[in-house]
């Protein structure tokens, strides 16, 4: 299974209507966009998805909603299934398994401040009981821990079912680690160190900028891949006022689903306490848009 996955994986926002509704027909619209891009892999019930804003009965009908229309493809389906109870982690794996995932994306309790054996115990739990490979996310930014290396060690050894990992802790020197010290198959979390994750040895990027430039991103890698590292540099430094854009400004799943009206697609209001972008932000936005595919 090692190196199924491979490439830019958009990460995607979760549609909705004025009313805060989910946006289900515009889910598939876009969804259709990034398969007629050939984008490599998708991923949906993921942070920029507002995962934790949407109620079981929403994430569970966006996943068979989504399942179908992937199965078929060559793009990859990434599912979310964190929560902070692994029972219900386990429910939502079981039910992305039951749904055409290729594979489940799972972080570490978010808000209850695991320890690393807790932690470790969360993955063991969920790999035990999965027949699909699971993608580990750390992000210490959103997770509250930044897992430490010996423990990713422990469970790239022991846990057969985890063989990716996203990487988002934005610290270069684990990514080294982590390609030089384990099988796990890298995956840049980070967007504004793509570049560098993937001369690093990751393979992959579950990216928020690809949203907005599937086709940049997805090259960036291929330069990378290819050798072709001036190239590369050179596209980066385009791509790079996105990601950074992205990553600092605290909005970017607003971003993204302005992004996605501008580029006549779906994307709507987040839910409530996020706040739109102001008119200054949306100038920025477009400028940055017009240098990127």
């Amino acid at each position: 299974m090692k190196k199924q996955f491979e490439g830019a994986f958009p990460v995607l926002i979760t549609p909705m209507h004025k009313d805060y509704s989910v946006n289900y027909d515009g889910m598939k619209e876009n969804v259709q966009y990034y398969l007629d891009q050939k984008a490599a892999g998708i991923v949906i019930v993921g942070s920029t998805g507002e995962f934790a804003s949407l109620d079981e009965a929403e994430k569970k009908q966006i996943v068979e909603l989504v399942g179908p229309m992937v199965k078929d493809t060559d793009t990859k389906l990434l599912v979310g299934i964190a929560d902070e109870r692994t029972s219900k982690v386990i429910e939502y794996a079981n039910h992305a398994e039951d749904n055409h995932a290729d594979g489940l994306l799972l972080i570490n309790s978010f808000y209850q401040t695991p320890t690393e054996e807790e932690a470790f115990h969360q993955f063991k739990d969920v790999n035990d009981v999965v027949t699909k490979p699971i993608m580990m996310y750390n992000n210490p930014f959103t997770a509250n821990i930044d897992l430490e290396n010996e423990t990713i060690y422990k469970i790239d050894k022991e846990l057969d079912k985890v063989q990716y990992i996203k990487e988002s802790s934005g610290d270069i020197r684990k990514v080294r680690a982590i390609a030089d010290n384990t099988d796990l198959v890298l995956f840049c979390g980070s967007d504004d160190l793509a570049f560098e994750s993937f001369v690093q040895g990751a393979t992959g990027w579950v990216s928020v900028a690809a949203n907005i430039a599937p086709n940049s991103a997805a090259k960036l890698y291929e330069l990378v891949k290819a050798g072709k590292y001036d190239e590369a540099k050179a596209l980066n430094k385009d791509l790079l006022p996105l990601c950074e854009f992205l990553e600092d400004s605290g909005k970017y799943v607003q971003i993204v689903k302005k992004a996605m009206d501008l580029k006549g697609l779906n994307g709507g209001p987040s839910r409530k306490p996020r706040l739109g972008l102001d008119e200054e932000e949306v100038s920025q936005l477009k400028s940055l848009m017009e240098k990127l595919d």
